[in-house]
């Protein structure tokens, strides 16, 4: 995909996620990134914020899904499509077991890994990528498509 050819307008955002959350994403894992309020759906880039959630890495289920993967901050690392944005019901069980039972659940498909991070700052809110930003992802997923 050109610098010509990529869309125009307000079509992605950029999403932090702490390691090693993000790599359980992009792994193929972990579906549902949890969050305190309800996103939109779309395209998202996957940002590896410069935290890692050191507790996290003793979790069993974690571990078993980042096993041999190295965890990248700071960066950006792939690309995904958010689906779907919603809550469990109260009472009811957790749509994964990935979900926290009070978060609005986002549902991740079309995860897209690139072959080499790029260094990037994200936000805690949605944000909007950069152009030049946007030009290096591209670079590495010419085959994208949105």
């Amino acid at each position: 995909m050109s610098i010509a050819t990529l869309p125009q307008g307000d079509w992605i955002r950029g999403i932090s996620i702490k390691q090693p959350y993000a790599a359980c994403i992009l792994a193929g894992a972990k579906t549902v990134e949890n969050r305190p309020a309800r996103w939109r759906t779309g395209w998202v880039l996957l940002h590896a914020s410069k935290t890692v959630d050191q507790p996290a890495l003793r979790t069993p289920l974690i571990g078993r899904t980042i096993r041999g993967r190295e965890l990248a901050t700071g960066s950006v690392l792939g690309i995904a499509r958010i689906t779907g944005c919603h809550q469990d019901p109260e009472g009811s069980p957790p749509c994964s077991e990935w979900a926290h039972p009070s978060a609005w659940h986002l549902v991740l498909g079309d995860v897209q890994e690139l072959p080499l991070p790029i260094p990037a700052r994200g936000q805690v809110v949605p944000w909007k990528p950069a152009p030049d930003l946007m030009v290096r992802v591209f670079q590495q997923l010419p085959d994208f498509r949105p």
